[in-house]
Protein backbone atom coordinates (compact mmCIF):
# COMPACT_ATOMS: atom_id res chain seq x y z
CA UNK A 1 0.00 0.00 0.00
CA UNK A 2 2.71 2.52 1.04
CA UNK A 3 4.22 4.46 -2.02
CA UNK A 4 7.86 4.70 -2.19
CA UNK A 5 9.79 8.26 -1.81
CA UNK A 6 12.94 10.11 -2.52
CA UNK A 7 14.32 12.84 -0.60
CA UNK A 8 15.67 15.16 -3.07
CA UNK A 9 17.61 18.55 -1.36
CA UNK A 10 16.68 20.20 -4.83
CA UNK A 11 12.98 20.50 -3.39
CA UNK A 12 13.51 21.88 0.05
CA UNK A 13 12.43 25.38 -1.99
CA UNK A 14 8.93 24.10 -1.39
CA UNK A 15 8.97 24.54 2.33
CA UNK A 16 11.47 27.89 2.30
CA UNK A 17 8.76 29.67 4.23
CA UNK A 18 8.30 27.59 6.57
CA UNK A 19 12.22 27.42 6.87
CA UNK A 20 12.88 30.96 7.27
CA UNK A 21 9.98 31.73 9.92
CA UNK A 22 12.04 28.95 11.91
CA UNK A 23 15.35 30.74 11.56
CA UNK A 24 13.23 33.80 12.15
CA UNK A 25 11.94 32.58 15.56
CA UNK A 26 15.15 31.26 17.02
CA UNK A 27 16.87 35.28 15.85
CA UNK A 28 14.28 36.95 17.36
CA UNK A 29 14.03 34.61 20.66
CA UNK A 30 17.78 35.10 21.09
CA UNK A 31 18.10 38.87 20.53
CA UNK A 32 14.60 39.34 23.10
CA UNK A 33 17.07 38.29 25.21
CA UNK A 34 19.71 40.76 25.66
CA UNK A 35 16.86 43.48 24.77
CA UNK A 36 16.26 46.33 27.25
CA UNK A 37 12.91 47.10 28.64
CA UNK A 38 13.66 50.34 26.35
CA UNK A 39 14.36 48.59 23.20
CA UNK A 40 11.79 45.55 23.27
CA UNK A 41 10.01 47.93 20.22
CA UNK A 42 12.80 45.92 18.10
CA UNK A 43 10.99 42.69 19.06
CA UNK A 44 7.92 43.66 17.46
CA UNK A 45 9.46 44.75 14.67
CA UNK A 46 11.47 42.45 13.70
CA UNK A 47 8.53 40.04 14.37
CA UNK A 48 6.30 42.17 11.73
CA UNK A 49 9.63 42.03 9.37
CA UNK A 50 9.80 38.21 9.63
CA UNK A 51 6.14 37.65 8.77
CA UNK A 52 6.09 40.06 5.54
CA UNK A 53 9.22 37.70 4.41
CA UNK A 54 7.43 34.58 5.16
CA UNK A 55 4.41 36.26 3.00
CA UNK A 56 6.55 37.17 -0.02
CA UNK A 57 8.17 33.65 -0.06
CA UNK A 58 4.70 32.05 0.03
CA UNK A 59 3.40 34.67 -2.65
CA UNK A 60 6.66 33.89 -5.08
CA UNK A 61 5.22 29.81 -4.69
CA UNK A 62 1.68 30.61 -6.24
CA UNK A 63 1.11 29.04 -9.08
CA UNK A 64 4.14 26.42 -8.80
CA UNK A 65 3.37 22.95 -9.75
CA UNK A 66 2.60 20.56 -7.02
CA UNK A 67 5.02 18.91 -5.09
CA UNK A 68 5.13 16.96 -2.51
CA UNK A 69 8.43 16.29 -0.23
CA UNK A 70 9.87 14.62 3.24
CA UNK A 71 9.04 11.05 2.26
CA UNK A 72 5.15 12.35 1.59
CA UNK A 73 4.38 14.43 4.73
CA UNK A 74 4.63 17.44 3.08
CA UNK A 75 2.72 19.10 0.26
CA UNK A 76 3.05 22.83 -1.68
CA UNK A 77 -0.14 23.85 -4.56
CA UNK A 78 -1.82 26.63 -4.77
CA UNK A 79 -4.19 26.00 -1.68
CA UNK A 80 -1.03 25.97 0.86
CA UNK A 81 0.76 28.86 -0.83
CA UNK A 82 -2.72 31.22 -0.99
CA UNK A 83 -3.61 30.01 2.58
CA UNK A 84 -0.07 31.11 3.96
CA UNK A 85 -0.18 34.59 2.59
CA UNK A 86 -3.68 35.47 3.97
CA UNK A 87 -2.57 34.15 7.32
CA UNK A 88 1.03 36.02 7.73
CA UNK A 89 -1.05 39.06 6.12
CA UNK A 90 -3.84 38.88 8.86
CA UNK A 91 -1.42 38.15 11.91
CA UNK A 92 0.98 41.38 10.68
CA UNK A 93 -2.76 43.41 11.00
CA UNK A 94 -3.36 41.48 14.25
CA UNK A 95 -0.18 42.40 15.79
CA UNK A 96 -0.60 45.71 14.77
CA UNK A 97 -3.77 46.19 16.64
CA UNK A 98 -2.15 43.64 19.60
CA UNK A 99 0.66 46.81 19.77
CA UNK A 100 -1.81 48.89 21.28
CA UNK A 101 -3.32 46.68 23.60
CA UNK A 102 -0.03 45.28 25.11
CA UNK A 103 1.10 48.54 25.92
CA UNK A 104 -2.26 49.81 27.53
CA UNK A 105 -2.31 46.81 29.64
CA UNK A 106 1.55 46.49 30.72
CA UNK A 107 1.95 43.33 28.69
CA UNK A 108 4.10 43.65 26.30
CA UNK A 109 6.43 41.40 26.57
CA UNK A 110 8.86 39.43 23.48
CA UNK A 111 7.71 36.09 24.61
CA UNK A 112 4.24 37.11 23.18
CA UNK A 113 5.65 37.78 19.75
CA UNK A 114 7.96 34.28 19.80
CA UNK A 115 4.41 32.69 20.54
CA UNK A 116 2.28 34.04 17.32
CA UNK A 117 5.62 33.45 15.53
CA UNK A 118 5.50 29.90 17.08
CA UNK A 119 1.58 29.65 16.37
CA UNK A 120 1.70 31.12 12.76
CA UNK A 121 4.63 28.25 11.95
CA UNK A 122 2.39 25.57 13.40
CA UNK A 123 -0.41 26.59 10.95
CA UNK A 124 2.04 26.48 8.04
CA UNK A 125 2.56 22.95 8.80
CA UNK A 126 -0.84 21.82 9.38
CA UNK A 127 -2.05 24.01 6.16
CA UNK A 128 0.86 22.11 4.08
CA UNK A 129 0.50 18.82 6.10
CA UNK A 130 0.27 15.86 3.66
CA UNK A 131 0.19 12.88 6.37
CA UNK A 132 -1.46 12.80 9.57
CA UNK A 133 1.45 12.82 11.55
CA UNK A 134 2.76 16.32 10.17
CA UNK A 135 -1.15 17.29 10.63
CA UNK A 136 -0.96 16.46 14.18
CA UNK A 137 2.33 17.64 14.83
CA UNK A 138 1.42 21.33 13.30
CA UNK A 139 -1.95 21.27 15.43
CA UNK A 140 -0.38 20.51 18.14
CA UNK A 141 2.78 23.45 18.01
CA UNK A 142 -0.58 25.98 16.95
CA UNK A 143 -2.35 24.65 20.38
CA UNK A 144 0.59 24.86 22.98
CA UNK A 145 1.49 28.26 21.74
CA UNK A 146 -2.26 29.50 22.03
CA UNK A 147 -2.80 27.64 25.57
CA UNK A 148 0.34 30.13 26.69
CA UNK A 149 -0.26 32.94 24.49
CA UNK A 150 -4.28 33.09 26.85
CA UNK A 151 -2.32 33.06 29.96
CA UNK A 152 0.05 35.31 29.45
CA UNK A 153 -1.90 37.93 32.02
CA UNK A 154 -0.75 35.93 35.03
CA UNK A 155 -1.94 38.54 36.98
CA UNK A 156 -6.01 38.02 35.78
CA UNK A 157 -7.48 34.79 37.61
CA UNK A 158 -9.91 34.83 34.51
CA UNK A 159 -7.07 34.56 31.89
CA UNK A 160 -5.76 31.66 34.01
CA UNK A 161 -9.10 29.73 34.20
CA UNK A 162 -9.58 30.59 30.36
CA UNK A 163 -6.13 28.81 29.72
CA UNK A 164 -7.24 26.03 31.91
CA UNK A 165 -10.63 25.34 30.11
CA UNK A 166 -8.93 25.26 26.75
CA UNK A 167 -5.82 23.31 27.87
CA UNK A 168 -7.74 20.49 29.71
CA UNK A 169 -10.91 20.48 26.51
CA UNK A 170 -7.93 21.01 23.77
CA UNK A 171 -6.23 18.23 25.21
CA UNK A 172 -9.37 15.77 25.16
CA UNK A 173 -9.82 16.48 22.10
CA UNK A 174 -6.17 16.25 20.38
CA UNK A 175 -6.57 12.85 22.35
CA UNK A 176 -9.70 12.16 20.41
CA UNK A 177 -8.01 13.01 17.40
CA UNK A 178 -5.07 11.12 17.14
CA UNK A 179 -6.88 8.18 18.05
CA UNK A 180 -8.81 8.45 15.19
CA UNK A 181 -6.17 8.94 13.19
CA UNK A 182 -4.47 5.22 14.60
CA UNK A 183 -7.43 4.10 13.65
CA UNK A 184 -7.25 5.11 9.86
CA UNK A 185 -3.59 3.81 10.28
CA UNK A 186 -4.86 0.36 11.54
CA UNK A 187 -6.66 -0.12 9.11
CA UNK A 188 -5.35 1.41 5.92
CA UNK A 189 -1.47 0.54 6.78
CA UNK A 190 -0.33 4.05 6.11
CA UNK A 191 -0.83 7.99 7.55
CA UNK A 192 0.06 9.40 3.92
CA UNK A 193 -3.16 11.40 2.69
CA UNK A 194 -2.52 9.76 -0.78
CA UNK A 195 -2.55 6.62 0.00
CA UNK A 196 -5.47 6.87 2.72
CA UNK A 197 -7.29 8.22 -0.08
CA UNK A 198 -6.55 5.19 -2.22
CA UNK A 199 -7.72 2.99 0.40
CA UNK A 200 -10.49 4.83 0.99
CA UNK A 201 -12.01 4.82 -2.78
CA UNK A 202 -11.73 0.50 -2.56
CA UNK A 203 -15.04 -0.18 -4.01
CA UNK A 204 -14.56 -3.79 -2.78
CA UNK A 205 -14.01 -2.67 0.84
CA UNK A 206 -14.97 -5.69 3.68
CA UNK A 207 -17.64 -4.58 6.09
CA UNK A 208 -15.24 -4.67 8.73
CA UNK A 209 -12.64 -2.45 6.96
CA UNK A 210 -15.38 -0.04 6.15
CA UNK A 211 -16.81 -0.39 10.10
CA UNK A 212 -12.91 0.75 11.31
CA UNK A 213 -12.83 3.78 8.42
CA UNK A 214 -15.90 5.14 9.90
CA UNK A 215 -15.83 4.86 13.47
CA UNK A 216 -12.08 6.36 13.14
CA UNK A 217 -13.96 9.05 10.82
CA UNK A 218 -16.33 9.92 13.65
CA UNK A 219 -12.81 10.92 15.98
CA UNK A 220 -11.26 12.85 13.17
CA UNK A 221 -14.54 14.93 12.85
CA UNK A 222 -15.05 15.21 16.36
CA UNK A 223 -11.01 16.21 16.92
CA UNK A 224 -11.66 19.17 14.06
CA UNK A 225 -14.75 20.10 15.00
CA UNK A 226 -13.32 20.88 18.14
CA UNK A 227 -10.97 23.24 16.85
CA UNK A 228 -13.16 25.38 14.92
CA UNK A 229 -15.78 24.94 18.05
CA UNK A 230 -18.90 23.61 16.45
CA UNK A 231 -21.69 22.59 18.95
CA UNK A 232 -21.50 20.56 20.65
CA UNK A 233 -17.63 20.93 20.99
CA UNK A 234 -18.17 24.50 21.60
CA UNK A 235 -18.07 24.25 25.41
CA UNK A 236 -14.37 26.33 25.55
CA UNK A 237 -15.39 29.21 22.68
CA UNK A 238 -17.26 31.46 24.98
CA UNK A 239 -15.03 31.11 28.10
CA UNK A 240 -11.90 31.29 26.15
CA UNK A 241 -13.00 34.36 24.83
CA UNK A 242 -14.44 36.44 27.15
CA UNK A 243 -11.39 35.34 29.97
CA UNK A 244 -8.10 36.13 27.36
CA UNK A 245 -6.78 38.99 27.05
CA UNK A 246 -8.78 40.61 23.92
CA UNK A 247 -5.54 40.69 21.53
CA UNK A 248 -5.24 37.40 22.28
CA UNK A 249 -8.89 36.36 21.71
CA UNK A 250 -8.64 38.17 18.39
CA UNK A 251 -6.12 36.19 17.17
CA UNK A 252 -7.56 33.09 18.25
CA UNK A 253 -11.11 33.58 16.56
CA UNK A 254 -9.39 34.59 13.30
CA UNK A 255 -6.10 33.32 11.68
CA UNK A 256 -5.97 29.68 13.32
CA UNK A 257 -9.65 29.46 11.74
CA UNK A 258 -7.60 29.00 7.80
CA UNK A 259 -5.38 26.12 10.01
CA UNK A 260 -8.05 24.61 10.39
CA UNK A 261 -10.50 24.60 7.29
CA UNK A 262 -7.11 23.35 5.98
CA UNK A 263 -6.63 20.16 8.11
CA UNK A 264 -10.29 19.59 6.87
CA UNK A 265 -9.22 19.67 3.40
CA UNK A 266 -6.20 17.65 4.04
CA UNK A 267 -8.03 15.07 6.20
CA UNK A 268 -11.51 14.37 4.86
CA UNK A 269 -11.55 16.21 1.11
CA UNK A 270 -8.82 15.03 -0.32
CA UNK A 271 -7.75 11.93 2.16
CA UNK A 272 -11.80 10.83 3.01
CA UNK A 273 -13.64 12.10 -0.36
CA UNK A 274 -14.73 8.70 -1.25
CA UNK A 275 -16.77 8.33 1.91
CA UNK A 276 -18.20 11.91 1.66
CA UNK A 277 -21.64 10.44 2.34
CA UNK A 278 -20.54 9.62 5.38
CA UNK A 279 -19.01 12.36 6.80
CA UNK A 280 -21.12 14.99 5.08
CA UNK A 281 -24.38 13.95 7.24
CA UNK A 282 -22.42 14.30 10.31
CA UNK A 283 -20.77 18.20 9.08
CA UNK A 284 -24.86 19.14 8.69
CA UNK A 285 -25.75 18.52 12.41
CA UNK A 286 -22.70 20.07 13.46
CA UNK A 287 -23.62 23.04 10.99
CA UNK A 288 -27.11 22.88 11.91
CA UNK A 289 -26.60 22.68 15.56
CA UNK A 290 -24.02 25.50 15.15
CA UNK A 291 -26.38 28.01 13.83
CA UNK A 292 -29.12 27.48 15.62
CA UNK A 293 -27.46 27.61 19.23
CA UNK A 294 -24.74 30.81 18.42
CA UNK A 295 -27.81 32.99 16.99
CA UNK A 296 -30.29 32.21 19.96
CA UNK A 297 -27.32 32.42 22.50
CA UNK A 298 -25.97 35.41 21.49
CA UNK A 299 -29.22 37.20 21.77
CA UNK A 300 -28.49 36.90 25.95
CA UNK A 301 -24.96 38.50 25.90
CA UNK A 302 -23.96 41.51 27.14
CA UNK A 303 -20.45 41.16 26.84
CA UNK A 304 -19.31 41.73 23.29
CA UNK A 305 -16.38 39.01 23.72
CA UNK A 306 -18.86 36.64 24.65
CA UNK A 307 -21.21 37.45 22.08
CA UNK A 308 -18.98 37.34 19.54
CA UNK A 309 -17.69 33.97 20.77
CA UNK A 310 -21.27 32.73 20.01
CA UNK A 311 -21.36 34.66 16.81
CA UNK A 312 -18.25 32.75 15.78
CA UNK A 313 -20.09 29.80 16.68
CA UNK A 314 -22.64 30.65 14.11
CA UNK A 315 -20.23 31.68 11.42
CA UNK A 316 -18.45 28.21 11.27
CA UNK A 317 -22.34 26.65 11.08
CA UNK A 318 -22.07 28.51 7.57
CA UNK A 319 -18.37 26.94 7.01
CA UNK A 320 -19.33 24.02 7.87
CA UNK A 321 -22.67 24.33 5.10
CA UNK A 322 -19.97 24.16 2.43
CA UNK A 323 -18.36 21.07 3.20
CA UNK A 324 -21.98 19.30 3.38
CA UNK A 325 -22.31 19.86 -0.26
CA UNK A 326 -19.59 17.41 -1.57
CA UNK A 327 -18.34 19.93 -4.70
CA UNK A 328 -15.50 21.75 -5.35
CA UNK A 329 -17.99 25.02 -5.15
CA UNK A 330 -19.38 24.61 -1.84
CA UNK A 331 -15.31 24.29 -0.35
CA UNK A 332 -14.66 27.22 -2.54
CA UNK A 333 -17.64 29.12 -0.89
CA UNK A 334 -16.27 27.91 2.67
CA UNK A 335 -13.14 28.96 2.27
CA UNK A 336 -14.60 32.40 0.92
CA UNK A 337 -16.48 32.40 3.97
CA UNK A 338 -13.64 31.61 6.35
CA UNK A 339 -11.66 34.88 4.49
CA UNK A 340 -14.55 37.04 4.83
CA UNK A 341 -14.97 35.75 8.61
CA UNK A 342 -11.58 36.68 9.75
CA UNK A 343 -11.92 40.04 7.88
CA UNK A 344 -15.12 41.15 9.55
CA UNK A 345 -13.78 39.25 13.04
CA UNK A 346 -10.67 41.35 12.74
CA UNK A 347 -12.09 44.62 12.62
CA UNK A 348 -14.79 43.78 15.10
CA UNK A 349 -12.00 43.14 17.58
CA UNK A 350 -10.23 45.99 16.56
CA UNK A 351 -13.11 48.05 17.53
CA UNK A 352 -12.98 46.60 21.30
CA UNK A 353 -8.72 46.68 21.51
CA UNK A 354 -9.54 50.70 19.98
CA UNK A 355 -11.69 51.56 23.14
CA UNK A 356 -9.09 49.79 26.02
CA UNK A 357 -7.34 52.23 28.00
CA UNK A 358 -4.82 51.28 30.66
CA UNK A 359 -7.11 49.37 33.56
CA UNK A 360 -10.22 49.36 31.51
CA UNK A 361 -11.36 46.62 28.79
CA UNK A 362 -14.10 48.05 26.74
CA UNK A 363 -15.66 44.41 26.61
CA UNK A 364 -19.28 45.45 27.20
CA UNK A 365 -21.52 46.29 24.61
CA UNK A 366 -22.90 49.06 27.30
CA UNK A 367 -19.18 50.33 26.63
CA UNK A 368 -19.80 51.42 22.94
CA UNK A 369 -22.87 53.81 24.09
CA UNK A 370 -22.47 57.33 22.24
CA UNK A 371 -19.49 56.61 20.20
CA UNK A 372 -21.57 58.11 17.54
CA UNK A 373 -21.01 61.58 19.21
CA UNK A 374 -17.55 61.40 20.39
CA UNK A 375 -15.83 59.58 17.38
CA UNK A 376 -18.48 59.40 14.38
CA UNK A 377 -15.84 57.71 12.07
CA UNK A 378 -15.24 54.84 14.26
CA UNK A 379 -19.08 54.44 14.54
CA UNK A 380 -19.33 54.49 11.25
CA UNK A 381 -16.33 51.49 10.83
CA UNK A 382 -18.31 49.53 13.48
CA UNK A 383 -21.86 50.23 12.22
CA UNK A 384 -20.58 48.55 8.63
CA UNK A 385 -18.67 45.51 10.55
CA UNK A 386 -21.77 45.06 12.18
CA UNK A 387 -24.29 44.94 9.05
CA UNK A 388 -21.43 42.94 7.65
CA UNK A 389 -21.31 39.85 9.89
CA UNK A 390 -25.47 40.41 9.74
CA UNK A 391 -25.40 39.63 6.48
CA UNK A 392 -26.96 43.17 5.00
CA UNK A 393 -25.92 44.20 1.47
CA UNK A 394 -24.06 45.42 -0.04
CA UNK A 395 -21.48 44.25 2.60
CA UNK A 396 -19.44 41.08 2.11
CA UNK A 397 -20.81 39.28 4.93
CA UNK A 398 -23.69 39.20 2.81
CA UNK A 399 -22.22 37.58 -0.24
CA UNK A 400 -20.61 35.16 1.95
CA UNK A 401 -23.27 33.56 3.31
CA UNK A 402 -25.23 33.96 -0.05
CA UNK A 403 -22.66 32.32 -1.55
CA UNK A 404 -23.02 29.09 0.80
CA UNK A 405 -26.25 29.28 0.38
CA UNK A 406 -26.43 29.13 -3.47
CA UNK A 407 -24.11 25.84 -2.89
CA UNK A 408 -26.43 24.44 -0.29
CA UNK A 409 -29.58 25.23 -2.64
CA UNK A 410 -27.89 23.71 -6.11
CA UNK A 411 -27.08 20.53 -3.66
CA UNK A 412 -31.12 20.25 -3.19
CA UNK A 413 -30.79 20.97 0.66
CA UNK A 414 -33.14 23.59 0.48
CA UNK A 415 -34.98 22.83 4.12
CA UNK A 416 -31.11 23.56 5.52
CA UNK A 417 -30.73 26.60 3.57
CA UNK A 418 -34.56 27.59 4.77
CA UNK A 419 -33.62 26.94 8.51
CA UNK A 420 -29.82 28.82 8.12
CA UNK A 421 -31.69 31.88 6.38
CA UNK A 422 -34.11 32.25 9.74
CA UNK A 423 -31.34 32.07 12.02
CA UNK A 424 -29.16 34.59 9.71
CA UNK A 425 -31.99 36.97 10.33
CA UNK A 426 -32.61 36.27 14.30
CA UNK A 427 -28.88 36.66 14.20
CA UNK A 428 -29.45 40.29 13.10
CA UNK A 429 -30.48 41.31 16.77
CA UNK A 430 -28.12 40.59 18.68
CA UNK A 431 -25.41 42.88 16.28
CA UNK A 432 -28.29 45.65 15.76
CA UNK A 433 -27.82 46.09 19.54
CA UNK A 434 -24.32 47.21 19.25
CA UNK A 435 -25.40 49.60 16.54
CA UNK A 436 -28.65 50.92 19.08
CA UNK A 437 -25.84 51.17 21.76
CA UNK A 438 -23.53 53.87 19.63
CA UNK A 439 -26.05 55.73 18.01
CA UNK A 440 -29.60 55.56 20.14
CA UNK A 441 -27.82 55.95 23.61
CA UNK A 442 -25.74 58.55 25.92
CA UNK A 443 -22.49 57.59 27.58
CA UNK A 444 -22.35 59.47 30.76
CA UNK A 445 -18.80 59.01 30.51
CA UNK A 446 -16.36 60.66 27.34
CA UNK A 447 -15.06 58.11 24.91
CA UNK A 448 -11.10 58.87 24.35
CA UNK A 449 -9.71 57.38 21.99
CA UNK A 450 -5.69 56.61 22.88
CA UNK A 451 -4.75 54.85 19.98
CA UNK A 452 -1.48 55.54 17.74
CA UNK A 453 -2.00 56.89 14.64
CA UNK A 454 -1.09 53.37 12.28
CA UNK A 455 -3.84 51.50 14.30
CA UNK A 456 -6.51 53.73 13.33
CA UNK A 457 -5.13 53.62 10.12
CA UNK A 458 -5.23 50.24 9.78
CA UNK A 459 -8.55 49.51 11.75
CA UNK A 460 -10.02 51.79 8.92
CA UNK A 461 -8.85 50.32 6.21
CA UNK A 462 -10.00 46.89 7.33
CA UNK A 463 -13.31 48.23 8.26
CA UNK A 464 -13.41 49.38 4.77
CA UNK A 465 -12.56 46.66 3.00
CA UNK A 466 -15.55 45.47 4.24
CA UNK A 467 -17.23 47.40 1.98
CA UNK A 468 -14.72 47.34 -0.80
CA UNK A 469 -14.37 44.05 -1.36
CA UNK A 470 -18.37 43.49 -1.13
CA UNK A 471 -18.72 45.59 -4.49
CA UNK A 472 -16.20 43.08 -6.23
CA UNK A 473 -17.34 39.70 -4.96
CA UNK A 474 -17.06 37.25 -7.79
CA UNK A 475 -13.78 37.68 -7.84
CA UNK A 476 -12.46 36.35 -4.67
CA UNK A 477 -14.68 33.61 -4.67
CA UNK A 478 -13.37 32.63 -8.01
CA UNK A 479 -9.84 32.66 -6.72
CA UNK A 480 -11.20 30.69 -3.46
CA UNK A 481 -12.59 27.86 -6.23
CA UNK A 482 -9.54 27.73 -8.25
CA UNK A 483 -7.36 26.70 -5.13
CA UNK A 484 -9.20 23.43 -5.36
Amino acid sequence: MNNMYTFDTSTLWAALPEIFLLSAIVVVLLLDLFLTKPFKQVTYYLTQLSLLITAILAFNLVGEPKTIIFSGSFILDNMASIFKVFMAGSTMVALVYTRHYLTEHKLFRGEYFVLVLLAMLGMMVMVSGYSLLTLYLGLEILSLSLYTLIAIARERSGAIEAALKYFVLGAIASGLLLYGMSMIYGISGSINVADIATFAANATLASREMLILNFGLVFLVIGIAFKLGAVPFHMWVPDVYQGAPTSVTMFLSTVPKIAAVAMLVRILVDGMGAMHEYWSDLFMVLALLSIALGSVVALMQTNIKRMLAYSTISHVGFILLGFVTGVVEGYGAAVFYVLVYILMSMAAFGMIILLNKQGFEADKISDFKGLSKHSPWFALMMLAIMLSMAGVPPFIGFYAKLFILQQVISAGFITIAVIAVVFAVISSYYYLQVVKSMYFEDSDNEIAITAPMDMKLILSINAVLILVVGLFPDFWMKLSISIF
